[in-house]
């Protein structure tokens, strides 16, 4: 992959990334270069640029940063960027990979974006459990402010921004844009209404807020050093540019890689030598969740898909956040089933009845299976309640065939943000292509019998 050029992890490879030093004399441009060059041009300019390029979130939901900017309303004061360094999705861990060796390179993104959102305060929220994450990316800031590369006058010109280092306490509810917004306002971490809380609009203290993704932001300082054609020529058309996926599970290289969008397969990370290099003892491809815990499951017959949005959407699911798990044949569906829903279940933060109490019922029914008292009803049971999480239609007939094609993508939900859906996913994935590994672990399938009538009583002496 030499030929395809390292836009994040330029400098992975040298020990002393994470120190400005380090950062300034290593990696695919020198430190802090992007940042003197969106300074020589005005706001605007920078804006076009990022729009130019279709540098595309990488939080999960792909939708395009320069457009996304460009919904703050004009004239309004004072404008917020907020950092999402929750990385909470089970699977996912190139965020945290991202702050860990190479902090100077997100603190130079926030700097690029909020010059050109203009925004004077930045909030930087990491996940509660990366501690080494936030000491890293604590002394980056140090070291910035030192150099006069964060804080007032920047670089000696009329530009001032103030990055704030927020720890979060670890749920995983607030990497929900509204609810991060919540928990950094000292609220208890729960999604907020659209309309009309968008945060473009009614943000942070109800003001102009711009929340992105930590790889999303790390990809400017590249972008602004050698432009949005260079960024252009790697991925596709509509996926411009390169992307990390965290790849683990049942493959023998598991890891964190760098990829072109858009070109690049599942069939390449599964079996490339320089990625996952082969599912692991030789053994056979059973389903593979394509875009972190919250995606519907895909199977062998997906793996020559490209990564790139629209075709993954297209195809049933989703990239999301780049969270990539491998599941060999020797998998129990049912258990991996139950797995995700169960972390669905307990990190529902309980604002929503359906969610609340939904996702908690289905962890009962999958559990209640997994230990030899399932039902017969309890299969249409499941799916029952995940159509009142997420409105189907979904297959409710004894078939393992019936109602195959109706499962709607993207979800409908009952719920304000997208948790509850989240755990109706592996549900409605296990049980329309593995329903026979289910109905195999109930193994009462006759009703109890129960008596029409009690006995007579005895007759009592006289």
């Amino acid at each position: 992959m030499t030929e395809v050029p390292r836009i994040v992890t330029s400098r992975w490879d040298t020990l002393d990334a994470h120190t400005i030093d380090g950062y300034r004399r290593s990696g695919a441009y020198e430190g802090y270069a992007g940042i003197k060059a969106a300074l020589d041009r005005s706001p605007a300019q920078v804006l076009d640029e990022v729009k130019a390029a279709t540098v595309l979130g990488r939080g999960g939901a792909g939708f395009p940063a320069g457009i996304k900017w460009g919904f703050c309303p004009p004239g309004v004061w004072p404008r917020y960027l907020v950092v999402n360094g929750d990385e909470s999705e089970p699977g996912t861990y190139k965020d945290r990979v991202l702050m860990e060796r190479d902090p100077h390179q997100l603190i130079e993104g926030c700097l690029i974006a909020a010059y050109a959102i203009g925004a004077a305060q930045v909030f930087l929220y990491i996940r509660g459990e990366m501690a080494h994450a936030q000491e890293r990316v604590a002394a980056a800031l140090n070291e910035a402010y030192a150099a006069n590369l964060v804080g007032a006058n920047i670089l000696g010109t009329d530009f001032s921004v103030d990055i704030v280092l927020h720890w979060g306490a670890g749920a995983y509810i607030v990497g929900e844009e509204t609810a991060l917004i919540e928990s950094l306002e000292g609220n208890r971490g729960m999604p907020r209404l659209k309309p009309p809380y968008f945060p473009a609009a009614k943000g942070l203290y109800l003001k102009p807020t711009i929340v992105n993704n930590v790889e999303t932001l790390s990809n400017l300082p590249w972008l602004m050093v050698h432009g949005a054609e260079s960024y252009k020529s790697v991925g596709s058309e509509a996926s411009p540019g390169t992307r990390l996926v965290a790849v683990s599970g049942h493959v023998n290289n598991p890891g964190v890689f760098e990829i072109p969008q858009g070109t690049t397969t599942y069939r390449d990370l599964f079996y490339g030598e320089q990625y996952g290099n082969g599912i692991r003892n030789g053994n056979e491809l059973k389903m593979f969740i394509p875009g972190g815990a919250s995606a519907p499951w895909f199977f062998p017959e997906q793996v020559d898909l490209p990564l790139e949005g629209r075709t993954v959407g297209a195809a049933g699911s989703m990239l999301g956040s780049g969270a990539i798990v491998v599941m060999d044949e020797t998998t129990d569906a049912v258990k991996a089933c139950l797995r995700v829903v169960r972390f669905f279940a307990r990190e529902s933060c309980g604002k929503c009845s359906p969610c609340r109490e939904g996702t908690s019922w289905e962890e009962k029914i999958l559990q209640r299976i997994l230990d030899g008292h399932g039902r017969p009803s309890d299969l249409d049971l499941l799916l029952d309640v995940a159509d009142n999480i997420s409105p189907g239609p979904y297959p409710v007939a004894a078939h393992p065939d019936a109602g195959l094609d109706a499962v709607p993508f993207p979800p409908r939900q009952t719920t304000i943000c997208p948790l509850g859906p989240s755990s109706v996913a592996p549900i409605t994935s296990a049980i329309r292509r593995f329903r026979h590994e289910f109905e195999a672990k109930i193994t009462r399938r006759n009703a109890l019998p129960v008596s029409a009538a009690p006995a007579a009583p005895a007759e009592v002496a006289p």
